[in-house]
């Protein structure tokens, strides 16, 4: 089959799929290699950034989705989806950073570093898909883990976790006082934040049950005291 056959089949598969496609589900598809997917889908990118198209695919923790550039954002928005957006609480934004910095943490972590009860929190992210259930902790009472989903990954333009802007790095002197060493300022993760997850829109399917996509664009910082836990 001819390369530009192949990659009308792929467009296609993710135009209609409105969601992550697997690499391992287009080799099925199209009974080729990961390495031909891979090289394919590489070059189709290449090519709606060179001729200025107003979609996008994108990676997702190891597969494609197809979307609109963000760039096109706030004129696409208004026609998408007249829904009102619901918003994420600074409590929500603290839990949801903690968690992304720190896979597989338990609700007693979560409520320890933020030093408030986080039940509330973690249902709301648990309904709008951000986080997920990752598993049991090997210790008293088998507490529940939570990890971020790929909804947060695809929301934020992150390929994976180890995208995340980096923490500050810290060490306390003699009074047991933070003295940070080598600081990202808060405005600066706030941007990247923000840039990556305004304006993705996933191409649609019809009777596709809609998601909460759809998150207040505006990230609060990132706390440090994270990374200290």
């Amino acid at each position: 089959m001819e390369t530009n056959k192949i990659k009308g089949i792929i467009e296609s598969i993710l135009f209609a799929a409105g969601r992550e496609v697997k690499i391992a589900e287009l080799m099925s598809a199209l009974e080729l290699s990961s390495d031909e997917i891979i090289g394919i889908v590489e070059s189709m990118k290449l090519e709606y950034e060179k001729e200025n198209r107003g979609i996008q695919i994108i990676n997702v923790d190891g597969s494609y989705q197809l979307c609109t550039k963000k760039e096109n954002y706030e004129y696409i928005y208004p026609i998408f989806d007249k829904r009102s957006k619901p918003n994420l609480s600074q409590a929500a934004m603290e839990t949801l950073s903690i968690i992304a910095y720190n896979p597989r943490i338990t609700r007693a972590e979560i409520e320890s570093i933020r030093g408030v009860n986080s039940d509330g929190t973690i249902y709301k992210l648990l309904d709008y898909n951000l986080i997920e259930d990752s598993g049991k902790l090997d210790a008293p009472g088998r507490p529940t883990t939570y990890s971020t989903t790929k909804e947060f990954l695809r929301m934020f333009g992150l390929q994976n976790l180890e995208e995340l802007p980096e923490l500050p790095r810290y060490k306390l002197d003699e009074n047991q006082q933070i003295v940070i060493d080598d600081i990202i300022e808060e405005k600066e993760v706030e941007e990247m934040m923000e840039e990556n997850q305004e304006g993705f829109t996933e191409a649609p399917m019809p009777e596709r049950e809609e998601k909460s996509e759809n998150i207040d664009n505006t990230v609060e910082s990132v706390e440090s005291k994270t990374e200290k836990q």
